[in-house]
């Protein structure tokens, strides 16, 4: 189980773990020769885009069976107040305008994108205290790890008097709680679209990776 090594503490797993990029696609192929990887699951984040294009290439070249495990998309119901947006940029740009109240959930990575827009208040919730300040003239950080609840997600936007969610389509149903809350609330939502990754096997849970793990044997039997 490989991490990108984005947070400062990760959550103990049964499996065994590496932290750290592989040095690209070419590197991620050199790394599963040498170590006799035989199927590769990508269980990246669906907004992970490079290290997914880098597995299909590496388990292109060195002919390993891939298959993607991701969460399932977000999709709009008719109580829904949705824009979409094609990327985190086109998202930044569409907070021109008049000031807002705003949960920015996008992750820190991107939170330098928006600071083009200092009208705004911001809200933040991120897993890690952040090391400097941030470049918000009128924001607050809550350091907190998911999941997190509908009931506190609600409270969480009533109590900051937020008008706009801003989103990736992460999908599953971790984090989508501050979703159903804004629409429960009337709430519009600025959707974040994902990148477009290529053709590839995808599933949308651990039994169907099992299934086909099973169904995928190798010389040594796994």
């Amino acid at each position: 189980m490989s991490f990108a090594g984005r947070v400062e503490a990760l959550k103990p797993q049964p499996l065994a773990t590496r932290v750290g990029g592989f040095g690209g696609a070419c590197g991620l192929a050199v790394y599963i020769r040498e170590n006799g990887i035989t199927h590769v699951i990508d269980a990246t984040h669906p907004f992970a885009a490079q290290m997914s294009h880098n597995a299909i290439a590496a388990c292109s070249k060195t002919r390993t069976p891939l298959i993607a495990l991701t969460r399932a998309p977000w999709m709009p119901t008719e109580k829904d107040r949705w824009t979409r947006a094609a990327d985190i940029s086109d998202a930044a740009e569409r907070l021109a305008g008049a000031p807002k109240r705003v949960f920015l959930a996008v992750g820190r990575m991107h939170l330098n994108e928006f600071i083009h827009h200092p009208q705004h208040f911001y809200l933040l919730r991120l897993v890690d205290q952040p090391t400097e300040a941030l470049a918000f003239p009128d924001y607050h950080a809550i350091i907190a790890r998911g999941p997190f609840s509908y009931d506190d997600d609600l409270a969480l936007l009533r109590q900051y008097g937020i008008d706009l969610v801003v989103s990736k389509n992460a999908g599953g149903g971790g984090s989508r709680s501050k979703i159903d809350a804004a629409r429960d609330l009337g709430i519009e939502v600025l959707m974040i679209d994902r990148p477009d990754i290529p053709p590839r096997h995808e599933v949308h849970s651990a039994d169907e990776v099992m299934r086909w793990l099973k169904d995928h044997p190798t010389d040594l039997g796994v």
